[in-house]
């Protein structure tokens, strides 16, 4: 039977996400009709919003429903940045405009939806984008945040960091971030789509602007998501036609929305409650750690070693010698959906631009691979990894390096 350990890009629908949704299919009204069936299905609409809000410590009023992980991260930055321009800038009027505030913040290894948004923004907007350096476990230290929004002072438009790192499973300091972009007066955009889930978030207590998560990272359906955006906080918006929303337009996804409620209310919360999946993920991350690590001595553990500093289902490695792509599809002849560090574009092995940021040589970076548990992971199946790991990496040795490396773009 296959072993999927590849969490962190897509999770199962949980059952009872997929019994509310396929009941909320039957469902026929349109939640902005004022007869009684549309009725029905604004009501549905806005509890389901009750609950996404309470598992993201947000009020509901602040949660915008979107199409998933990278509408969020886009209406978040993009938004974000038209609304901090007070002059001289048109938002989509081509790369001959001037912003007055035209530089974007963000630290090295960021999700592509963050790093194409922005770069999108240079092209055609007049941003300039400064990307500030991360430790080696990826992390950004909040005195280069300081030192970075001092130097630019008045032109920062806006910062943006993830929550926890989608690659190497690193936990920033996000509250101590945002403590640092709101005493320079510019908004803070938390990319927290990896970290939904898998770490107890409060968006009121961390005081960003504006966070974005999806509902396939914690047994929802894909094709829907949430920014949340904070009362004080402007944003302006992607797409116009009708206002539903308060910065989205279009019809609402009802039995989107209601199946990412019914997940949204299993994720753990801030003071402890349901926290017991959370710690069991991370034993057996931990075991897969020690594993990985007895099965393979010379295997790199990459990101935050330390229980608390990573995601509790994120073990990420680096094998010596060996491409990380071909290590990945020996596994998977054998059985075990894994996720390898580096992207493939035209048969060509690319270095992860996340490790790049975190100083991984190019040559070691070719090695990475990821392996994210999540819900229905067994200790059995942490242990038949193990077991058939040492034979698939001694089979990638052999095989050694492919000719061509260029850096990555980011990638999921």
């Amino acid at each position: 039977m296959p072993v999927y350990l590849d969490h962190a890009a897509t999770t199962p629908m949980l059952p009872v996400a997929r019994s509310a949704y396929v009941d909320a299919l039957g469902l026929v009204g349109n939640p902005s009709s004022i007869h009684s069936q549309g009725q029905q299905a604004k009501r549905m609409l806005e509890e389901s919003r009750e609950v996404v809000a309470a598992s993201l410590g947000a009020e509901p009023i602040e949660v915008i429903f979107t199409s998933g992980g990278t509408e969020s991260i886009n209406l978040g930055v993009k938004g974000l940045y038209w609304a901090r321009q007070t002059g001289g800038l048109v938002p989509g009027a081509g790369s001959g405009s001037a912003a007055s505030r035209p530089v974007v913040l963000i630290p090295g290894g960021e999700h592509h939806a963050t790093v194409d948004a922005v770069e999108w923004l240079a092209r055609h907007e007049g941003a300039r984008v400064v990307q500030l350096p991360v430790d080696s476990l990826g992390r950004l230290d909040p005195a280069v945040l300081a030192a970075a929004l001092e130097l630019h002072g008045a032109s920062v438009a806006l910062v943006s960091l993830l929550w926890a790192n989608n690659e190497v499973g690193t936990v920033q300091d996000v509250a101590a971030l945002a403590a640092v972009g709101r005493a320079a007066g510019v908004p803070v955009h938390v990319d927290a789509v990896a970290a939904y889930g898998y770490l107890p978030l409060s968006f009121a207590a961390v005081g960003a602007d504006a966070l974005s998560v999806s509902a396939h990272k914690i047994g929802g359906p894909v094709g829907i998501g949430a920014l949340v955006v904070a009362r004080r906080s402007v944003v302006e918006p992607l797409i116009h036609g009708g206002n539903q929303q308060r910065v989205r337009s279009g019809t609402q996804d009802v039995a989107g929305a209601v199946a990412f409620a019914a997940a949204a209310a299993l994720v753990p919360q801030p003071g402890g409650e349901r926290t017991e999946f959370v710690a069991e993920l991370a034993q057996l991350r931990d075991r897969l750690i020690a594993g990985v690590r007895a099965a393979v001595p010379d295997a790199v553990l990459r990101g935050d070693p330390s229980p608390a500093g990573r995601l509790p289902g994120n073990a990420h490695f680096t094998f010596p010698g060996c491409e990380g792509d071909s290590l990945l599809f020996l596994l998977d002849m054998q059985g075990f959906s894994v996720s390898t560090g580096s992207a493939c574009q035209a048969g060509v092995p690319e270095v992860s631009h996340v490790l790049t940021a975190m100083g991984v040589p190019d040559d070691e970076a070719r090695g990475a691979l990821r392996f994210t548990l999540g819900h229905g992971t067994t200790a059995a199946e942490v242990d038949a990894l193990v077991a058939a790991l040492p034979a698939a990496y001694a089979a990638a040795r052999k095989a050694g390096f492919a000719d061509r490396v260029p850096v990555s773009a980011p990638r999921s």
